[in-house]
């Protein structure tokens, strides 16, 4: 399977999947935790991809998205966004609706 398919493939079989630099518990960027920080206090399970550690993905997603910088967060396949987006909507109260959807359709 080549790059393209396997993060296309991360994406799917993911309801809430985050590219981020380093891990959930060893974030290597303050935008990868704040955002890893935000999944977790909606109190789902969700995967995720250390672009650190795997850089055919770091090379590769941004040309898949249409996003050029990480974390990437995605919701049933799709694009939320980045650190910021994925805040803003926390703050707001959306981001806790969409991860919980997101699990009960899966």
């Amino acid at each position: 399977m080549d790059i393209t398919d396997r993060i296309k493939q991360t994406i799917k079989d993911n309801p809430i999947v985050i590219f981020m630099k380093g891990t959930p518990q060893f974030p290597q960027c303050g935008f990868s935790m704040r955002a890893s920080q935000a999944l977790t206090a909606c109190g789902v399970q969700y995967a995720h991809v250390d672009v650190l550690a795997e850089p055919e993905v770091r090379q590769a997603l941004p040309q898949i998205s249409q996003w050029p910088t990480f974390p990437q967060v995605f919701i049933n396949g799709e694009l939320v966004g980045g650190c910021d987006i994925v805040v803003d909507l926390f703050n707001k109260g959306e981001l806790q609706k969409l991860t919980r959807a997101a699990v009960r359709q899966h």
